[in-house]
């Protein structure tokens, strides 16, 4: 993979205020092609399970609640590059601190509705898209 596949999730609160659009053409004009993509929902089980690596820390179960609220969309985007331009292209997690033009800033109302995740190393867009995509390995 080597840094040119990374995993995105748009979370329920963009989804539930009908910015999937907006956002995948923000992505798609950023030159990412979506290998793979699916509209899911986590149950809590399997939201508490993609989270494990925050499972004590003071922000999970509300991290779980919010996650499992509502339907996302997962998806595996290929670009050269794809980490690190992905992770700069999202924003910061705080969106008041995102910059201008950063899918954050437009799109989240808060650290916890922060509209998108983007995976922050080729390990975790391993791991997180084999969450959703059992043929991950392929990308």
């Amino acid at each position: 993979m080597s840094g040119n596949v990374t995993f995105t999730m748009i979370k329920p609160y963009a989804v539930k205020k009908n910015f999937v659009g907006p956002i995948l053409k923000i992505i798609n004009e950023k030159g990412y092609r979506i290998k793979a993509m699916k509209m899911t929902r986590f149950t809590r089980e399997r939201a508490e399970a993609f989270y494990d690596v925050h499972a004590g820390k003071p922000f999970f179960n509300e991290l779980v609640d919010f996650m499992s609220s509502g339907p996302i969309v997962a998806a595996i985007l290929e670009k050269e590059n794809a980490i690190a331009d992905f992770r700069e292209l999202i924003g910061n997690t705080n969106p008041e601190k995102a910059a201008e033009g950063t899918i954050r800033k437009l799109y989240a109302s808060s650290l916890t509705a922060n509209a998108i995740h983007g995976s922050d190393s080729d390990e975790n867009a391993l791991r997180e898209g084999s969450f959703f995509f059992s043929e991950m390995e392929q990308y």
